[in-house]
C-alpha cells in the first residue's frame, strides 16, 4: 500500500512549478510506484493560457476546485470547465487551458505514467515515456 499526503509531498521534488508561472503540480504516484498511470493534483493559475498538446500521453482531469477553460484548437470549440466537472484528452486534443478569475485545481490521471522529470517542449507535449 501507498499512503501520501499532498502538503507533504508540496515539500519534496515531487512538486513541479511551471517555468512560466501558469501552474503547479503535486506529482503523487509517478511511474516509479509501477501502477501503469500517474496522479497529480494541478493548480493552474487565475488568468493564465498554457498551451497543451499530449502526443504521447492521455489524460483524465476532475475539477474539484475553481474555474477554468479547455479550448481544442482543431474546432476552436471552448469548454467551460468548473468545480465537478471532468474532461479527458482522449485523442491527444491540441489545446489551450485557461484559468478564470481564482483559478482552478485539479486532479490528473496520465497513461502512461509521468515520471515527474517531464517539461512540457515547445508544441506543448512531454517527451514519449521512453525518452
Amino acid at each position: 500500500m501507498i499512503v501520501r499526503n499532498l502538503d507533504e509531498c508540496r515539500k519534496t521534488d515531487r512538486f513541479v512549478k511551471a517555468e512560466n508561472g501558469n501552474w503547479d503540480s503535486t506529482r503523487l504516484m509517478l511511474a516509479d510506484d509501477n501502477c501503469g498511470f500517474s496522479f497529480n493534483i494541478t493548480r493552474i493559475h487565475p488568468g493564465t493560457e498554457t498551451h497543451i498538446h499530449y502526443k504521447n500521453h492521455i489524460e483524465a482531469v476532475f475539477c474539484y476546485e475553481g474555474e477554468g477553460e479547455v479550448e481544442t484548437i482543431a474546432d476552436g470549440k471552448i469548454h467551460k470547465i468548473k468545480a465537478g466537472d471532468m474532461y479527458l484528452l482522449d485523442q491527444h486534443d491540441e489545446h489551450w487551458l485557461r484559468g478564470k478569475e481564482k483559478g482552478m485545481t485539479v486532479a490528473c490521471v496520465f497513461s502512461p505514467a509521468l515520471t515527474g522529470r517531464e517539461v512540457h517542449r515547445e508544441d506543448g507535449s512531454y517527451a514519449p515515456a521512453d525518452d
